[in-house]
């Protein structure tokens, strides 16, 4: 029986300051919780011939497919400003995956046991955690916006020592690579200038190919996670993602959304809306995920002033002449974005003071930040009273002025909403809701949600209850560590 393993692992073949290799640790008795089959087509990926229980043993690592070459990452991080050195402390890489020549993805496992970078952690992850990041995750690709994927969830058949005793779990995690800003930290701080050269190659050859012969490959190496990284978090902007954390060694190079923690939708608008039990200042609150970008992008370039020029005045001028232009191109890009929410084409001068008075007078309302696009769109869900304001209806005034200069149909400008304004995002008390059944062995109800999830921008029957929002108020996410 052939799954369709085809591995070609390249990061093994870097020297050990990169990584070390070791094996997951076995676990005593697996169960598969679920398999996404969808991704695992994707994949070229087979496994309807196998049984659940040999299933159980590969997602758990228990049982390795021959080609794989297994190892934990060494990368550092500044975690809520803090550097600290850092690597894979509770998840392995099973190896690097080829779909064709093309596409190649890392295959890991999060929560398969100690490495040398656990530090005082135990290497285990805990059921509820990583149905979230399955959830989550797969919710993210949905809506068109890069990530990392989940293929599978397994359970330990262990208990794992958090606040409480809890079911212990493994994820496997699919992504395009696991290099972060933190792998660049590592390898800066030892201060190494082949190494930091050898990491340049290997990330430009494996994400941005188009640079191979640059004169000044790590500057314009800069330049295209810069883009990247604009792009990403204002789709995340759009849809109103909260990260949650997001420290530099959860910033992957390739631009995927990476890391679901302590993550979350938020509902009513409010731009200073923070989720996670952690983060006790609002560092990375719903707002300031531009400006932390924009910060953590400004480390990756620290990292690569020896490669920029030889003379380190004129390294600093130039890495310090592109972190600046940052604001320029994720303001263009936002506005772009906020233009395609409500249907705009072109660009007109009122546009920046159009978009703001909605999101002030949302704010000040306490509107739901979805099913306010959803009502521009006709699509009325629940209590449409607030709608009713006369300040909204002042605004919406103007916005169907605008929408009259786009010299394009009304139709147009509505396919261009559709676009870009989910109907069904993850509210927050579905996915715990979710995550308690699942807990208790029912996952049906983690099964439908998923269902829906998987059509965000599509009118479903049937999902009034996933689209009204609870007050969240007191809502608290936690990373699982």
């Amino acid at each position: 029986m052939t799954i369709g393993w085809h591995f070609d692992n390249t990061y093994s073949k870097l020297s050990n300051t990169f990584k070390e290799e070791i094996k997951p640790t076995p676990v005593h008795n697996p169960e598969l919780v679920i398999l996404n089959d969808q991704l695992a087509k994707d994949l070229n990926l087979d496994f309807s011939k196998i049984e659940k229980e040999n299933l159980s043993q590969i997602f758990s690592g228990n049982s390795l497919p021959e080609g794989s070459a297994n190892l934990a990452q060494a990368y550092a991080g500044h975690q809520f400003g803090h550097f600290t050195m850092l690597g894979d402390g509770r998840a392995v890489l099973l190896g690097e995956h080829l779909v064709n020549k093309n596409n190649r993805f890392d295959i890991q496992f999060k929560g398969s046991g100690r490495t040398s970078f656990s530090r005082s952690g135990d290497g285990r992850a805990v059921l509820g955690p990583m149905l979230r990041e399955y959830i989550i995750s797969e919710a993210i690709h949905a809506l068109n916006i890069p990530t990392t994927r989940s293929l599978a969830v397994v359970k330990t058949g262990e208990k794992v020592v958090r606040e409480n005793l809890l079911p212990g779990a493994i994820l496997t995690r699919v992504a395009s690579s696991h290099i972060r800003v933190g792998t660049f930290q590592y390898i800066a701080a030892k201060q190494n200038i082949d190494d930091l050269n050898i990491l340049v190659d290997y990330t430009i050859n494996r994400h941005y190919p188009e640079i191979q012969s640059s004169k000044n490959k790590a500057l314009d190496l800069l330049n295209l996670v810069m883009e990247r990284q604009c792009k990403l978090v204002v789709n995340w902007m759009r849809v109103g993602f909260i990260h949650g954390v997001m420290n530099t060694d959860n910033m992957a190079i390739s631009g995927e959304t990476i890391d679901y923690g302590p993550c979350a939708f938020m509902n009513k608008y409010d731009s200073k809306t923070v989720f996670s039990s952690i983060d006790k200042f609002g560092r990375y609150s719903f707002s300031n995920q531009p400006p932390i970008t924009k910060w953590n992008l400004a480390r990756l370039a620290e990292c690569l002033i020896p490669l920029i020029d030889k003379d380190e005045d004129t390294a600093i001028k130039l890495a310090t002449e592109t972190i600046d232009n940052f604001q320029n191109i994720y303001e263009e890009k936002w506005a772009n974005m906020m233009r395609d929410k409500l249907g705009l084409f072109g660009d007109n001068k009122d546009d920046k003071k159009l978009i703001n008075d909605l999101l002030n007078w949302m704010e000040k309302n306490k509107a739901d930040y979805t099913n306010t696009f959803c009502y521009l769109m006709n699509i009325k869900i629940g209590n449409n009273d607030l709608y009713n304001n006369k300040d909204f209806i002042n605004w919406s005034n103007d916005w169907q002025k605008r929408i009259f200069l786009n010299n394009n149909s009304k139709a147009k400008s509505l396919e261009l909403m559709k676009n870009s304004n989910p109907i069904i995002i993850p509210r927050n008390h579905k996915v715990e809701e979710a995550l308690i059944a699942a807990n208790e062995d029912n996952l049906e109800v983690m099964n439908r949600l998923l269902t829906i999830l998987n059509k965000p921008y599509d009118e479903q029957n049937d999902i009034e209850s996933y689209q009204y929002p609870l007050n969240d108020k007191n809502y608290k996410t936690f990373c699982g560590t």
